[in-house]
């Protein structure tokens, strides 16, 4: 058994964490760190949905609603718009709680709702919260948004419009959700999750409280959004309603079903590849197109339509993912087992017989 196949995945995920952050001292390219500090929000968003839709089952359709509270927490608690301005790094605590409160909120009509249904009324929540910040003008601006937020002060030095600090928090911040998610996964709640997953019924029948499973899991996934939507909003100096419509949860949706449900790392690969896609593929490759002469091609205009090919791409031909759980790949592929194991045991008895 090789070093690294020995150990634990917290320490492997955390080393390849700090080894990104010396990326600023080979690679002074601006807008590569402004990709990777970027990256890094849809990354927190991406393992915060993994909680509710990977580990718990639960498809939520909603998620860019959290990720817009957690950020209108920042622009309201951190900026001139009410005259408050309490620090960045007290917000890092404060939006997730205030996120998954409203997590909670969102569980607890839902508790008996399970696929179609409570993809909808989960899809419902996302459009109504962007809308509420878009008519509460009086408060948010409409759709203006609230501009000129408080930049994070760390021993007097202000990040400002520099791209470094916010990278480096970036990292930081996943480096804490990758031991919180793990941690979450191995405990006992990350097991009721399962078997609520694999079958709800079951799990209640075994003893586990599935209304509180449950909650635990919109309020812990609803968290990470808060945390994300602090960054993502210090960072842009700006929040918008624009920012959070459907679109994005069906970005962040793809980045779990590309990387693998329930699966860590898989998801954190697949967010950072369809921020690749979103931020250097398609941009370069309209480029190119634009030196072949078709300068009316523009393949950013096609994200979204990229986005549906490979989400029936993935569930037409692998289901589980790119890099998926063993168990979620066990799950999906139970009856292909079941039937294997039944032709073993036929061609058995067969033998035996004969």
């Amino acid at each position: 058994m090789s070093f690294w196949t020995a150990l634990d995945p917290r320490v492997k995920g955390i080393i390849v964490v700090l080894l990104v952050g010396f990326v600023p001292f080979f690679d002074h390219n601006g807008a590569h760190l402004n990709f990777l500090a970027d990256a890094s929000t849809f990354v927190l968003l991406a393992l915060g949905l993994n909680i509710v839709v990977g580990f718990a089952g639960l498809l939520d359709l909603g998620y860019a609603a959290f990720f817009a509270i957690g950020s209108y927490s920042y622009a309201m608690l951190a900026s001139g718009q009410f005259n408050i301005h309490i620090p960045f790094w007290v917000l890092l605590f404060l939006a997730p709680a205030i996120t998954a409160l409203f997590g909670v909120l969102l569980g607890a009509p839902t508790l008996r709702l399970r696929g179609d249904y409570l993809a909808i009324v989960t899809l419902g929540f996302g459009e109504i919260v962007p809308q509420t910040f878009l008519n509460l003008s009086q408060w948010t601006n409409g759709p203006n948004g609230i501009s000129a937020l408080d930049s994070p002060v760390l021993f007097n030095y202000k990040f400002g419009l520099q791209t470094l600090p916010y990278f480096y928090v970036g990292l930081l911040l996943l480096i804490v959700a990758i031991i919180i998610v793990h941690n979450l996964q191995d405990s006992r709640l990350g097991r009721s999750w399962m078997a609520i997953r694999e079958d709800e019924l079951a799990a209640a029948h075994m003893g586990i409280n599935t209304t509180k499973a449950k909650l635990s899991a919109f309020a812990l996934g609803a968290s990470f959004s808060g945390l994300a939507g602090v960054a993502y909003a210090s960072k842009l100096s700006l929040v918008s309603p624009d920012n959070f419509q459907f679109n994005v949860s069906i970005f962040v949706l793809s980045m779990l079903v590309l990387g693998g449900m329930g699966n860590i790392y898989g998801v954190i690969i697949g967010s950072l590849l369809l921020s690749s896609l979103e931020r250097f593929i398609l941009p370069q490759a309209t480029i190119f197109a634009h030196n072949l002469g078709f300068m009316s091609v523009d393949f950013s205009q096609f994200r979204f339509m990229m986005y549906g090919i490979i989400l029936v791409s993935i569930m037409l031909f692998r289901p589980e993912g790119l890099f998926p759980s063993r168990q979620r790949k066990a799950e999906l592929h139970a009856a292909e087992i079941e039937a294997s194991l039944a032709a073993q045991e036929q061609s058995l008895y067969e033998e035996a017989v004969h």
